[in-house]
């Protein structure tokens, strides 16, 4: 069910309420009784994401995961023999 904001014009007071589409707006205030409630433009409900959610990697093209940084096995092995090759000196 949508929730609907409401404002009383006599009194001010706001508050939600949970109602179907197809119901009739509120008219009477439940704080003052009067029947001077205003029914106000919301930003409507928000999306809600089930599941694992969307990564930045899933709408790349298959040449950018293979580029990655972490699949550079090169990169380990130079600075492994960089850091021997030091230790010998």
């Amino acid at each position: 069910m949508p929730t609907y904001d409401y404002k009383c014009l006599a009194c001010g007071h706001e508050f939600e309420a949970f109602q179907n589409i197809t119901s009739a707006p509120l008219k009477e205030c439940p704080k003052c009784g009067k029947p001077e409630l205003k029914r106000l433009i919301g930003a409507g409900a928000g999306i809600i994401f089930r599941g694992s959610g969307f990564y930045a990697t899933d709408y790349r093209n298959g040449s950018a995961r293979r580029k990655s940084p972490s699949d550079n096995s090169t990169g380990s092995k130079q600075s492994a023999e960089k850091s021997a090759s030091d230790a010998g000196d």
